[in-house]
C-alpha cells in the first residue's frame, strides 16, 4: 500500500462528500452501529476510511488527535497535536525535541493516540510505541509548512518557561531577520515523532450506551492482525 499523504487524502475525501449535516450522520451512525462485516482486515485501511469521511464533513481539524504520554515519575500528560502523515508505518505528527512531549516520549516511548470525532459519535484509539522519523521524512514536511510557521518552530523554545509574550515576538523578528534571504532552514532540534500501532480500537457510538467497540492487536509473528469485539 502506498503512502497516505493528508493533502491527498482530504482531496480523495470528495468521493465521500455527505449530504447531511454533521448531526444527522450521527443519527444515522448511531442507529447503524459497526458490524464486523463493516472493517476491512487491515486497521490502517479502516481509519483511511474513517479519516476521509470526517476530511469530508464540516467538523474543524479532523486531523487533531490527543497524544498521551507519561514522564519519568510516572505521572501521566495529555494534549492535542495534529496528525501530519500516515501510513502503513504508523501516526506522525511534529514537535520541538526539546519539549516536554518529547521528553517523556524519550523516557517512556509508549503512548496513546485518540481521534475524538464526537460530532459522528465515533473515536480511534491507538496504543504504542513512539518513535522519531528521519530527519529527511522531517525535513520533506518542514518544507510545505508557510515561512510564519518555519520562524515559529525556530522562535519557541517549546515548553519552556518565558517571561513575556514580547520576548517571544522579539525572538520571531530576529529569526526573520536572520533568514531573510532565502529558504528557512529546518531547525536540528525540530522533527517528527511516529507512532507506531500495537492496538487501534473504533468505536461507534450508540443508543442506550451499547456501544459498538473492536480492536485490532497486532499478532506477535507479525503477520497480520487479529480483530475483537468489546463489550461496551
Amino acid at each position: 500500500m502506498t503512502d497516505f499523504d493528508l493533502q491527498d487524502t482530504a482531496a480523495r475525501s470528495q468521493d465521500y462528500s455527505p449530504d447531511h449535516s454533521p448531526a444527522q450522520w450521527r443519527a444515522h451512525f448511531m442507529e447503524s452501529g459497526l458490524q464486523r462485516a463493516d472493517l476491512d482486515s487491515d486497521p490502517i485501511c479502516q481509519f483511511e476510511r474513517w479519516y476521509r469521511f470526517a476530511c469530508a464533513t464540516e467538523i474543524p481539524e479532523p486531523n487533531a488527535m490527543s497524544l498521551a504520554t507519561v514522564d519519568g515519575n510516572g505521572q501521566p500528560w495529555v494534549r492535542s497535536v495534529l496528525l501530519k502523515l500516515y501510513d502503513q508505518r504508523g501516526f506522525v505528527f511534529f514537535t520541538n525535541f526539546g519539549s516536554d512531549k518529547a521528553r517523556q516520549i524519550q523516557a517512556h516511548p509508549r503512548v496513546a493516540l485518540l481521534f475524538p470525532w464526537v460530532a459522528f459519535a465515533r473515536q480511534v484509539q491507538i496504543n504504542g510505541r513512539a518513535e522519531r522519523i528521519s530527519t529527511a521524512e522531517s525535513l520533506k514536511y518542514f518544507a510545505t509548512r508557510g515561512r510564519g510557521s518555519q520562524i515559529g518552530a525556530w522562535a519557541s523554545p517549546q515548553s519552556q518557561v518565558i517571561r513575556s509574550r514580547a520576548l517571544l515576538e522579539a525572538k520571531v523578528e530576529q529569526i526573520k531577520q536572520r533568514f531573510a534571504e532565502g529558504q528557512v532552514p529546518l531547525p536540528d532540534f525540530w522533527g517528527g515523532y511516529r507512532v507506531v500501532p500495537e492496538h487501534v480500537e473504533f468505536w461507534q457510538g450508540r443508543d442506550n450506551r451499547l456501544h459498538d467497540r473492536f480492536r485490532y492487536q497486532r499478532r506477535t509473528d507479525d503477520a497480520g492482525w487479529t480483530i475483537e469485539r468489546l463489550a461496551p
